[in-house]
């Protein structure tokens, strides 16, 4: 059973769909695409008695958490309780506050060595000491809301008294509800993104394929910031000499900080990386696969998905060998006008089949 609906479930759906391992699939709720290659259930994403319920009836033995919500709200631990020999895929909700709350991850970071920008959190009862630290700082100026906020809650401006206005908007005006009561303002780091997944069983891992995703709607990388509008693997600076820096800087201590730190940790860490004149920085966790970074970096793996996720499951990681593609593969997203603000929705989609060449996830 994979839980979620977006291009990233339909990605993980399409791969698990391959192996001979699999008897039947589920998807829940799904989108339109799942549809045609599992069965959807119509249960909310976030529904922990519902997936549970569903797990008994449809004599599921693997659960593969695709959104961040569920992960952070507690689902796997809860789903763990419950259901003995259910393999999870997904780390508990403490291994999820590397995602569910940006002062955690970064004090995690700062007690590892891991490198990151430096950053200072704000709320209420100290925004004008946050007003000040504004100051203090070389523009641009990056907030962060704390809490989850799909996506979208960071902003960067080079104008100071627009930054102050910032703050004030996040934590006073509530711009992202409760997950902004608490803002992060960060150092801003000046380089190129790109993105790191591995897949751990809490004292291993593996290395996916990396991946870059660019955010904003207009062509050249113009206009407004989306929840991504494509993605491409492999990243063509992220060499041999950059990865064994990513290795060796950032992946090994944080799965030491979570074997460390006693995590129930066995599913995916993705990385969002930025780097600085050949030197990679952390500039967030996410706990999950990205979205739409997943529909190129599936692609690219030729291992057994479903045999790599049992290893995480029952803590083998350490004895499997991941085989990758070399090819490139990249995803562009097709959107309704209107996106990321106000759009129509419900218009019907018609794709000629077959498209040479390209796989098509739906969203």
């Amino acid at each position: 059973l994979i839980i979620g609906s977006g291009g990233r479930e339909h990605a993980l759906a399409w791969k698990i769909k391959q192996s001979p391992h699999l008897d039947k699939l589920f998807v829940a709720p799904g989108n339109g695409g799942t549809h045609s290659i599992a069965t959807n259930l119509e249960i909310n994403a976030n529904d922990v008695e519902a997936v549970k319920s569903a797990v008994e009836e449809n004599d599921i033995q693997m659960v593969v958490v695709g959104p961040e919500d569920p992960l952070v709200n507690g689902m796997v631990d809860y789903l763990k309780k419950e259901l003995k020999d259910v393999m999870i895929i997904g780390p508990g909700s403490e291994g999820a506050k590397l995602e569910g709350s940006k002062e955690f991850a970064k004090e995690f970071m700062e007690k590892y060595g891991i490198p990151t920008g430096r950053a200072k959190v704000f709320d209420k009862t100290n925004i004008e000491e946050g007003y000040a630290f504004l100051s203090s700082q070389n523009p641009p100026y990056v907030l962060k809301a704390d809490g989850l906020a799909a996506g979208k809650g960071v902003l960067i401006t080079e104008d100071i008294d627009e930054a102050k206005q910032n703050l004030d908007d996040l934590i006073i005006g509530e711009k992202f509800g409760t997950s902004s009561a608490r803002v992060l303002v960060e150092e801003f780091l000046s380089g190129i993104e790109l993105s790191v997944f591995v897949l751990t069983d809490g004292k291993d891992y593996v290395i996916l394929p990396e991946a870059k995703d660019y955010k904003r709607i207009g062509e050249a990388d113009t206009g407004p910031n989306t929840g991504g509008m494509g993605a491409v693997s492999p990243v063509i600076f992220a060499d041999k000499t950059f990865m064994e820096k990513v290795e060796e800087r950032i992946i090994k201590p944080t799965i030491k900080g979570i074997s460390d730190e006693g995590m129930d940790y066995h599913g995916f860490v993705f990385f969002g990386l930025i780097s600085v004149k050949g030197d990679p920085y952390v500039i967030e966790y996410n706990v999950r696969m990205g979205d739409p970074e997943t529909e190129v970096v599936i692609p690219r793996i030729k291992s057994d998905l479903v045999e790599l996720l049992e290893a995480t499951a029952h803590a083998n990681l350490g004895n499997v060998t991941l085989e990758v593609e070399p090819f490139t593969a990249t995803t562009v997203m097709t959107v309704s006008e209107g996106y990321p603000g106000a759009y129509p929705k419900g218009k019907e989609i018609e794709i000629d089949q077959p498209l040479n060449g390209a796989i098509v996830f739906q969203a």
